[in-house]
């Protein structure tokens, strides 16, 4: 994923109002010329421009002579991935550079990314996971073959058909829209943007929350269960993460239906708290605002880091209102989350809470898979903890006493001072011109990062491009999955048989061209480029 400066967070506020650099920057003195850094990023991102990208957009990997390429799953040569660090995200990237140098190539580039992410708008107006430029039979072929086989990817399994808010995809293409849009005011992005903003307010529910997919359709179930699609949807940050794109429009663009929509999305937090004892949240909530399940390995319960996710979220609904309504659930919450600690023995790598917490009882659940592909595979979930998923953490750290040292201290903080710099109360203003911070751990396991200024200079390949040894391959696909178990024990491996088409960790694995890692580097590129002036 990506870090980015969220309007959400108090300080994400005062760096978007008032243009702070980015927090990554090269240590000590620049072992490099600034010439040296900004002719290395023109020629990465020529590259990047003019002999990877399809049709403006982009993939996660790819193996130099292009024969296998990936997003999350392996891809066809006609798709570029949404979902990010996609196309969307590289067209963030190419308004930061944009921003440090003045180049009108970079706009260039991200006016590319955000046409592409336009000629692939879905007809509501939102994005799948990615486009595919092949065509609908195209895509259908892959859904039957790729996405069907992808065992622990239930996401893949089955073509909706609609958009998805899941994992910031179309969150982070209507970013960029607002971004570029707000840059010239261009009227090739207005229409895109415009459609973009109508889906993201009519798919709203009417009592304030998102669901993870829109508009619902009829035949969604997978594995013999219901639709959980349409569901309320905090998992993977579904509501804050819609609540930072109006905010980001409201700033930029400004339109009287966004902060009505805003309210009552912050609302739903209230409204989905389950009552003491168990004043927790799921990952998904039903239509009467109790808690669901979603993917077979997500059962029906309450959800230790989406909880703390959501106190999060109400302590920055208060820097953003001042409403100290947003401030009252959190005790109990905080209570609830204490309450559910592991005993020691089952702690591990500092990881004290369950992840999922049996309704009624306060029981952990523990979610186990037995087979070896997706057609004699399944996923259930016990009280045994042994043994359980490895591609799926089991067990989640939560720091308590620094959620209750945080809400204490705005406890104490009058809402009219905590709100003072909050987009929300503040209205039209310019956007930040720096959005990226950071390329963090994810989906995208094949991203190479930490090196300073003067390695990228001097490791950038005569081709053009940072040589990244891929960490995360996958089967071909070839065929779809017996019915009989193959030998071996998958219970808590990434990948089961070879029909799984999952991504997988593999050691000494190719060298190959990185999306996330182009990023990456860029970024620590721009800091050093700033630092410089």
């Amino acid at each position: 994923m990506i870090s980015r400066r969220s309007l959400l967070a108090a300080s994400a506020t005062l760096a978007l109002t008032s243009g702070t650099a980015l927090s990554r920057t090269v240590s000590g003195a620049p072992t490099v010329s600034k010439a040296q850094i900004a002719e290395t990023m023109k020629r990465a991102t020529r590259f990047m421009v003019e002999k990877l990208a399809y049709r403006g957009g982009y993939l996660w990997s790819y193996l130099p002579d292009r024969s296998r390429v990936w997003g999350e799953l392996e891809a066809y040569k006609t798709m570029v991935w949404v979902q990010p660090p996609g196309t969307a995200t590289m067209g963030h990237l190419y308004l930061d550079a944009y921003s440090a140098t003045g180049d009108d190539y970079y706009y260039q580039a991200a006016a590319k990314a955000a046409e592409a992410l336009i000629a692939g708008q879905l007809p509501k107006g939102g994005w799948g996971y990615f486009i595919d430029f092949g065509g609908p039979a195209s895509t259908k072929r892959w859904y039957d073959t790729i996405g069907k086989n992808a065992w622990r990817m239930e996401e893949f399994q089955h073509h909706w058909g609609n958009a998805t808010f899941d994992d910031q995809g179309t969150g982070e293409a209507i970013r960029l829209l607002i971004r570029i849009y707000a840059e010239k005011r261009e009227k090739r992005f207005k229409a895109g943007l415009d459609k973009a903003i109508e889906f993201l307010l009519a798919s709203q529910l009417p009592n304030g929350g998102w669901p993870q997919r829109w508009p619902r359709v009829a035949d969604g179930g997978l594995h013999g269960k219901p639709d959980y699609t349409g569901l309320i949807t905090f998992n993977d940050g579904v509501i804050h993460d819609n609540i930072d794109v109006l905010l980001s429009y409201h700033q930029a663009i400004g339109d009287p239906r966004i902060l009505p929509a805003i309210e009552r999305a912050m609302d739903i937090y209230l409204k989905t708290q389950q009552p003491a004892p168990q004043a927790g949240w799921g990952l998904q909530h039903t239509m009467d605002l109790k808690p669901a399940g979603a993917r077979t390995y997500e059962p029906r319960a309450l959800v230790t880091h989406t909880t703390a996710s959501n106190i999060e979220q109400l302590l920055n609904f208060y820097k953003l209102t001042g409403n100290a309504k947003y401030l009252a659930p959190v005790p109990a919450a905080l209570d609830w989350l204490e309450s559910v600690r592991l005993p020691a023995n089952l702690q591990q790598g500092g990881r004290q809470f369950p992840t999922f917490v049996e309704i009624g009882t306060n029981k952990p659940l523990w979610v186990h898979r037995r087979g070896s592909n997706v057609v004699n595979g399944e996923y259930y979930a016990d009280q045994d903890p042994e043994h359980t998923i490895g591609h799926y953490n089991a067990r989640r750290a939560v720091d308590t006493a620094k959620l209750r040292r945080a809400y204490e201290k705005l406890r104490a903080t009058p809402g009219g001072v905590a709100s003072k710099e909050s987009p929300l109360l503040k209205g039209r203003q310019p956007l930040a011109k720096y959005w990226l911070a950071a390329v963090e751990p994810g989906s995208d396991k094949n991203v190479s990062g930490g090196k300073d200024a003067g390695t990228l200079v001097g490791s950038l390949n005569a081709e053009g491009w940072w040589p990244t040894q891929l960490k995360a391959m996958s089967h071909p696909y070839s065929g779809p999955g017996s019915k009989a178990v193959a030998p071996g024990d998958f219970r808590s491996t990434d990948v089961g048989d070879v029909t799984d088409t999952s991504p997988f960790d593999v050691q000494n694995g190719p060298v190959g061209i990185s999306t996330g890692t182009y990023i990456d580097h860029m970024i620590t590129l721009i800091g050093a480029l700033r630092s410089a002036e």
